[in-house]
């Protein structure tokens, strides 16, 4: 493969592959079963990334495993209707063809284990996006590295990756117990869990204990906000995880840290601030259809204007809106798109200002482009905007 046998797009792939696997000191090369790529927003690939994706597509590359894609930066179809402005537009979709005539599905989601890409427990894989990472190596039990979008495309094409850190069960194991004293009520108490691990872990594998009964959507809020914060990419919950049981006999004798209320309602506080009139986004990471049922529920019949932004995947979407959801959103003003999230679209070219989020990593990431933030459950926020 690195001689060029298989074709020039899988020798540039492979090297880069073994190259990352020099750097981290991997034994070998492992068959992946698939893949999720992130960076195809083209805010963030810019032209210089739309052409080293096109130099691939010219060499003939082709993706060999189930490969999906994470958001891009708008709806690719009602991109108008989000204020996207055409020179933007014209370099997405030019980047969602690429990545097309690789052969790789343009169903562009931060949750592909909602749309039925879901890999096994102990499966090799190779998935980019910190969220998507986080959800699998834990509540899936998976193995994939934190890749990025570039080796994330090379796995895709050759179907293997370098041997090494989470992918090897030495180093799967817990770092730190994280003992939960709080009351965790809701998803956004979830979401303060992960973020305020992170911040106190770093990159360290933790054991949560006390982690409740969390529904699949306070899973994926908890990892992401994990991911944000801190960079953790696996993490263990007693009762709650494939690992948990077998990684009990790592526990004994390490390093504890309590989680208290003060802590979670402290994470709350630094990260809401004052707004006049925000955008109420929900779906960071994209909405399930659980949330989507919870949200049409509380607008129904209501008038909210255009304060209420939705995002979630073409697959949640098609049922939310065959059941009767995105109508009763869309009938109270709220808007549902699929493709896209606050996160990776051009918020200050479509005229953003101040945002609400029931999300530690959209609210993150908002605070960093210099857009004003508050938080709240949906609920709240919802029921606030009603007033």
């Amino acid at each position: 493969m690195l001689n060029g046998e298989h074709g020039a797009g899988v020798a540039k792939a492979l090297k880069l592959l073994v190259s990352l696997g020099d750097v981290f000191n991997a034994e070998k090369l492992v068959p992946v079963v698939s893949a999720h790529i992130s960076g195809v927003s083209y805010k963030n690939l810019g032209d210089a990334g739309v052409e080293w994706l096109e130099d691939l597509v010219n060499l003939d590359a082709k993706v060999k495993i189930r490969s999906t894609l994470n958001p891009a930066g708008m709806d690719l179809k009602k991109w108008r209707n989000m204020g996207v402005p055409k020179n933007f537009a014209d370099g997405q979709l030019r980047v969602i063809k690429a990545f097309e005539s690789l052969g790789i599905e343009t169903t562009c989601t931060c949750t592909p284990y909602l749309i039925g890409h879901i890999p096994k427990l102990g499966s090799q894989i190779a998935w980019a996006e910190s969220s998507a990472v986080c959800y699998s190596n834990s509540v899936l039990g998976a193995r994939t590295n934190r890749e990025s979008g570039p080796t994330s495309i090379a796995s895709a094409i050759t179907g293997l990756t370098p041997y090494y850190e989470y992918r090897i069960t030495e180093n799967r194991v817990p770092q730190v117990i994280v003992d939960i004293k709080s009351k965790l009520v809701n998803r956004l108490d979830y979401s303060a869990l992960g973020y305020t691990t992170g911040k106190k872990l770093g990159i360290k594998v933790p054991y949560f204990k006390g982690l409740g009964k969390p529904d699949l959507e306070s899973l994926k809020t908890l990892g992401a906000a994990c991911a944000t914060s801190g960079g953790i990419a696996l993490w263990h919950g007693e009762g709650v995880t494939p690992e948990s049981e077998k990684m009990k006999a790592n526990i004994k004798n390490l390093e504890k840290i309590t989680i208290e209320d003060e802590d979670i309602n402290d994470a709350k506080e630094k990260m809401s601030g004052n707004v006049s009139d925000p955008i109420i986004c929900l779906g960071c990471p994209h909405c399930s259809l659980k949330e989507l049922k919870e949200t049409a529920k509380l607008v129904k019949n209501e008038k909210l204007g255009s304060r209420l932004w939705a995002f979630t995947s073409q697959g949640v979407y098609n049922e939310a809106k065959r059941v009767g959801y995105v109508k009763n959103i869309e009938d109270a003003g709220g808007k549902v798109y699929v493709d896209t999230c606050m996160v990776v679209a051009p918020l200050h070219e479509m005229g953003w200002k101040e945002v609400s989020t029931n999300s530690f990593k959209a609210a993150q990431y908002c605070t960093n482009m210099g857009i004003k933030t508050k938080m709240g459950t949906a609920r709240e926020l919802i029921l606030e905007a009603l007033k």
